[in-house]
Formats: structure tokens, sequence, C-alpha cells
């Protein structure tokens, strides 16, 4: 048997006349960019997540970086923010021209360690930016605590995290400004590269529309130096389409994970943990096992599909050795780059696949 990681073919199968007819119907009017169906999209994602406003632009990672740049993060402020997050994070940080300031993870959840924040701010610390990792919210109750005593921005990066919740309340609106991405391995996928801002704060939403048209309020006037960061037409009629499914695909995401913790619990692997308070959406099923990459190797003799996120904290990546950490200084997030695996995960896999991936690592383990 052959399992994917991810199979983006079988959901859009399930869902192709839609999709074709979403594509159809914006190459019929030739409005590529911006446009009525980025609009729409913009007012049901705000919707969706019971924000205000949503702002379509290009990538997760821009959605991050202009959030930072809209809400005054400038040169010498220092954003803390997870040593464990795609490189994204950092890099959005970077460009803002402020320093990242990682800490450690809770290896429970693999998200911000929360008793670590107040140790890394100083006097530069403007914002915190917690990664909802793998899908499943940050303890958002007790960083806000944390933010409101030190007077501090919370922008949330829910690139992984859509549709997610924490006590009920969906991740990416709690902060000034939630940033997701639409990668096409999201859980709320575009074909191609495509992200947002939510938020309440309409001088926020505002400017980052400015700044994404190249700093025009209107055509060719320019207030503001800006950037190319527009979210197309048809990635937008995409995401509308999808986003109809959302809760549905999560759902299957979430019966895939209950599964396969039920069938790995008699192995030797470290399963995720829900959190009681979280409504975790499994953007990634993530297992933890001492000899991950015997165990990476076995599973692609047997046609597994699995992946690695991710196998570089940032300060060991050449990128950020300007920040002057080194191998030891955040001993969970090095352990757990050690050790992490992420099995195949994504709405459409069926109840076999599960059971001979879990069947393949029971025999890699039999013979250890």
């Amino acid at each position: 048997m052959e399992v994917p990681f991810v199979d983006l073919k079988r959901q859009y199968r399930a869902i192709k006349s839609e999709i074709d007819d979403a594509i159809k119907r914006v190459v019929d009017t030739a409005a590529f960019v911006l446009g009525k169906e980025v609009e729409l999209f913009e007012s049901e994602f705000a919707q969706y997540l019971n924000s205000d406003y949503a702002v379509g632009l290009n990538s997760g990672t821009d959605a991050l970086h202009l959030a930072l740049v809209a809400a005054g993060i400038k040169p010498g402020d220092e954003v803390i923010t997870a040593a464990n997050t795609f490189i994204a994070t950092a890099e959005a940080i970077s460009l803002a021209g402020a320093k990242p300031v990682l800490i450690d993870i809770d290896l429970k959840n693999y998200n911000l360690g929360l008793e670590s924040i107040e140790k890394a701010i100083t006097e530069k610390t403007k914002v915190i930016l917690p990664v909802h990792f793998y899908g499943q919210p940050v303890n958002m109750e007790k960083l806000t605590e944390i933010a409101r005593k030190h007077n501090l921005l919370i922008i949330e990066d829910a690139c992984q995290a859509h549709g997610a919740t924490y006590k009920g309340k969906k991740v990416g609106s709690f902060g000034l400004a939630g940033c997701f991405s639409f990668y096409p391995a999201k859980n709320l996928a575009a074909f191609g590269d495509g992200g947002a801002i939510v938020t309440n704060n309409k001088d926020l939403a505002e400017k980052v529309k400015i700044l994404r048209d190249h700093g025009q309020t209107k055509k060719y006037f320019h207030t503001l130096k800006g950037f190319n960061s527009r979210l197309d037409s048809l990635q937008a009629a995409i995401l509308r389409v999808k986003l109809k499914y959302l809760d549905q695909w999560n759902e299957a995401r979430n019966k895939w994970a209950r599964i396969y913790n039920e069938l790995l619990k008699e192995t030797s692997l470290v399963i995720p943990e829900i959190e009681e308070s979280s409504h975790h959406v499994f953007h990634l099923y993530v297992v933890r096992c001492k000899r991950r990459n015997e165990l990476q190797s076995s599973l692609k003799e047997n046609g597994i599909g699995t992946a690695i996120h991710y196998p570089i904290p940032i300060h060991l990546t050449e990128a950020y050795q300007d920040l002057g950490r080194k191998e030891g200084d955040f001993p969970q997030t090095e352990k757990a780059a050690r050790e992490i695996l992420s099995l195949p995960m994504f709405p459409e896999l069926k109840k076999e696949e599960v059971e001979y991936v879990v069947k393949k690592i029971k025999e890699f383990e039999s013979r250890a």
C-alpha cells in the first residue's frame, strides 16, 4: 500500500465542479488582481473568525510582516516568539527591522513555554508573537494576562490553525491581528501562495490594505512606501469554495488523530496531547520517537510518506547565527527537533491507510 503524506488531488476531486466554476467565473470577468472575489472572501473569512476585518495578502509570511509594520514595529524593537517555528515567523520580524527573541517550548504541546516569556521581556519588547503550532492553540488566557501586565501587543501566527479554538473562541481573533497562510497544504488552502490578516482594529486593517498595494490609497496616489502583496482573485475564489468545507475537514482531521492516538497507545511513540480547553485542528499529526530517522526510513520503504516539522530550530540555522545563540540554549526545542515525525494527515485519508501506517510502526518497533 502507498500512503502519501498529503494528497491534494483527493480534495480537488471531491469539490471539482465547484472549484472549476469558481475559476471560470474569474476568468470570464478577467478581474485577476484584488477585485470582487477578494472582497467577498475577506468578508466571509472575517465572519468565519468572528472578526471585523480581514485583508487578503499574497502569503502568510507577508501577513506576519505587514501586521508588524502596520502595528508600528521598527528597527531596535524586540518581538518574542517560539524557537521551534518555521523560519517565516522569524523572517517577518527581521523584515520589519525588529529582533526575534526566541524562547523555548512546552514539549506537551510544542507551543510557547509561557513560563519563559516574562524572563525574555526587556524595555525593547513590543510584541509577543505566539505560534499555534501544528493546529493546537496556545493558552491565550495566560498569554493575554502576560501581555496586559507588560503593555505588549499580541500578533498571532495562526498559519497552521485555521478554525482552531481556545475556550470556544477562534484563534487569530485574540490579539491585535491574526495571521494566516493559505499555502496549498494548509487546512484552508489555495492553489498557490496566499495569506490574510484578521483584526478588529479598523486603522490596522486600512493600513495593511494600503501597504499591500504599493502604499497607494487610490491608483497612483502613494501615501506610504508599500509592498506588492495582493491576494489574487483566482485564489480568493478558490478559498471561498473551500471555506464552506473547513469545519468538516477539520473534524475529519480530528477523527484520524483520535484513531492514530488509540492505535499508537501500545507503542513507545509520544503521541499528541490535546488540551481540554482547545479545539486542535491537526494541520499536522506529530509524534516523537528516539529512533526517528530509522523509523522514517522504514516507513518510506513501506510506501508511507512522512515529514519533519522542523529539523533545524531557528537559533541553529545559518541565517540566524547573528542572534548569538548556540546548541543547548533551548533544550526542549532541540529535543523536539531530534525526535519529531509528522505522519500522514489530511481529511481524505482512509481508515485502512491509518491502520497500515500504525501496523508498519509496530512492525518497526518489534524489530528493535
